[in-house]
């Protein structure tokens, strides 16, 4: 394992370096092609590309040129021009966690690209801005943007927007325990979206948040598995310290602090090359918890000042609580308990600080008008008669009174208020965790759509999906496999496998309907159906290329330990089912009918580490796999049924002759013995 790492360090650096080398390429490219040019658009669009270029590298000089940009595009009139111009300089204040002037320019280049009504560009600044106050911490103004930004993407139909916008939704859910089955829906929306465009950043993205959502519901090795998917979309980006922050913290809370430090330490040397100071803050906090659990005490506190100082320097509340408190907790296991309370101190003060900044806001906006009324009150004095003066004066100085009594009041009432809100957050807190864990238990049970319908009618109606695809995988040879092992270690090992495989369905909108043993069964189609016929039979088949994969990887790991791999058969068949709920005491969503029968029979006639599906599902895939004919079974009251291997590259004939079948004839009670052996 550590040669691999070390492999891997090696690529990585020389992938920079080549990366650098051919970046001041493109760089010097666009210098002398601007030195060359006429003061026109085209300068404009090459000033704007350099300050891009710049951007991750050398701030400086991202400024300079998106300056010149903005002046060369005003003289010009070229409105474009301006627009991005100001969204560049806006880009380099918010890479330095200057957020006011991050706003400010954002503001400045919305109202340009509204006025000549670019949509595509209004769309992707809501959602930026929106981003700044996640950053700061208010959640509610982050989400007016992202609402508003998501509504423009849809009514211009823009994919990519319309992922980013529901991605930035998702995020602020998922701040929220009660609201984590929101956050997944969006992100769950959102990533489909973002694989069809091939957007690496917003896929990667998405992934991490999918993974955090995981992580903060104490599902660590679902969390890993998306955090390692985001981790290979975001390879050879400025974003990649993102995803190394999310692993390490991952594996901490795991207790294998080594790899932990491994991740953190990566993330804060891509953080620093790129000046990510928010990342460099995070890299440090993840640092210090784990030297915290290794019990590395001093090691732990200057990694802890080091993400104080950054904090306080660039104003993230978030992260100066998070170093505040994980400071108390060393000094405390240090038994130091002077330091230990200062820190939990500074801890709850900025923590009472975040919740009580909205009352605050709210009572200095009062205050606020009240000021601007008493002086445009003084100014219309200056107008009028002296005797009208007078009366003037005596009204203001009753409303005057009048204010001061109701600003009074409201002190009061929001004292009140706020107390009682103090004391209710408690309570609210414990239900809504009792309730959150309540639905997500039915959930893990039933479909949405079935629970629902249990909970309002107190039954489920069976129902009849004309088509319907169904995925069978089975272990082969899992008995003498599992001979060879204790029982913890098969639970283990089944566990690890059907978790990928019941995140991978959940990634793809599909229903997993039971295991039996070593076997699991899936479908697609139900209990929503998916328009088209044939977009669930594309979807099962995708689950399935990613069910081969995530096993063959697993092999590769249980080759290199000498361990005897777990080969596994996939079928597939779509056609007519019946759904519904079955059971009494324990209830249990299933499904059946012939096509059932025949996804099962693909399965059992398929080839170890093969995707063996019907005819019906070859017509409904034919135009979006490489398929290849491999011979028929007959089935009890269907007749003869063509089966075809799933390929990611055509297969040549002599390659597909292997899997060559001939025609069989399995009746029910056969097939169950062979497979209940």
């Amino acid at each position: 394992m550590k040669k691999n790492n070390q492999i891997q360090c090696v690529l990585v650096a020389l992938f920079i370096s080549i990366a650098a080398a051919a970046q001041n390429n493109r760089i010097d490219s666009l210098q002398r092609l601007v030195n060359n040019s006429k003061e026109d658009t085209l300068k404009v669009n090459l000033l704007l590309l350099l300050s891009k270029a710049y951007m991750s590298s050398a701030p400086d000089g991202a400024m300079k040129y998106s300056l010149e940009a903005r002046d060369l595009s005003r003289k010009l009139d070229f409105k474009p021009g301006i627009g991005y111009a100001l969204k560049n300089i806006g880009m380099v204040y918010y890479n330095q966690t200057k957020y006011a002037e991050t706003i400010e320019y954002w503001n400045r280049s919305h109202a340009i690209f509204d006025s000549i009504q670019d949509n595509v560009n209004v769309s992707l600044l809501l959602s930026n801005i929106g981003s700044v106050y996640m950053n700061q911490g208010d959640d509610a103004k982050a989400l007016e943007y992202y609402l508003k930004s998501l509504q423009i993407a849809e009514k211009i139909n823009d994919k990519q927007k319309i992922a980013i916008a529901m991605a930035n939704i998702g995020t602020i859910y998922s701040n929220n325990r009660s609201t984590y089955e929101k956050a997944l829906e969006y992100y769950l929306k959102a990533l489909p979206l973002s694989e069809e465009l091939e957007d690496k950043n917003v896929m990667g993205g998405l992934l991490v948040n999918i993974g955090e959502t995981y992580l903060n519901r104490a599902k660590d090795d679902s969390a890993l598995f998306y955090f390692k998917r985001s981790l290979k979309a975001y390879e050879n980006t400025e974003n990649i310290p993102y995803s190394l922050n999310d692993i390490g913290k991952t594996y901490t809370k795991k207790r294998e602090y080594d790899l932990a430090k491994r991740y953190h330490e990566q993330a804060l040397a891509f953080a620093k090359k790129y000046e990510l100071q928010l990342d460099i803050t995070q890299s440090y906090l993840g640092l210090g918890s784990a030297y915290s659990g290794q019990q590395k005490y001093s090691s732990a506190l200057n990694a802890y000042n080091l993400a104080k100082s950054m904090a306080r320097d660039i104003n993230l509340k978030k992260e100066l609580k998070e170093a505040y408190q994980g400071m108390a907790l060393t000094y405390a296991s240090m038994k130091d308990f002077g330091n230990a309370f200062h820190y939990q101190t500074l801890y709850t003060d900025i923590k009472d600080t975040l919740i009580n900044m909205d009352i605050a806001q709210k009572l200095t906006n009062l205050q606020t008008n009240f000021d601007i009324q008493k002086k445009q009150g003084q100014i219309d004095l200056l107008t009028k008669d002296k005797a009208l003066q007078e009366l003037n004066i005596r009204k203001e100085k009753l409303a005057k009174n009048a204010f001061l009594a109701g600003f009074g009041m409201i002190l009061i009432i929001a004292f009140i208020l706020y107390r009682n809100y103090r004391g209710k957050v408690k309570v609210n807190k414990i239900l809504d965790q009792q309730n959150a864990e309540i639905q997500r238990l039915i959930l893990n049970i039933l479909p949405s759509e079935v629970a629902d319908e249990l909970q309002k009618t107190g039954h489920a109606t069976p129902k009849y999906y004309e088509s319907v695809s169904v995925l069978f995988t089975d272990f082969v040879g899992f008995t003498k496999i599992a001979d060879t092992l204790s029982p913890q270690e098969v639970v283990a090992e089944l566990n690890d496998c059907f978790i990928a495989f019941d995140q991978i369905m959940e990634s793809h909108n599909l229903e997993k309907i039971k295991t039996i043993g070593d076997s699991y069964m899936c479908a697609g189609g139900i209990p929503r159906k998916d328009g088209k016929d044939e977009l669930h039979a594309i979807k099962i088949v995708r689950a399935a290329m990613e069910i081969r994969q995530y096993m063959e990887e697993k092999n590769k790991i249980r080759n290199a330990a000498g361990a005897t791999p777990w080969e596994l058969r996939i079928g597939i068949h779509t056609g007519p089912v019946v759904a519904g709920v079955v059971g009494k005491n324990k209830y249990a969503y299933d499904i059946w009918g012939s096509s059932v029968n025949i996804a099962s029979r693909m399965e059992s006639n398929g080839v170890p580490g093969q995707i063996n599906i019907s005819e019906t599902a070859y017509e409904l895939v034919r135009e979006h796999f490489d398929c290849t004919h491999r011979g028929k079974i007959f089935a009890k009251n269907v007749g003869e049924i063509d089966m075809y291997f799933v390929t990611e590259k055509q297969m040549s004939i002599t390659e597909a002759q292997g899997g060559q079948f001939n025609l069989i004839d399995l009746e029910d009670e056969q097939y169950l013995k062979e497979r209940s052996s």
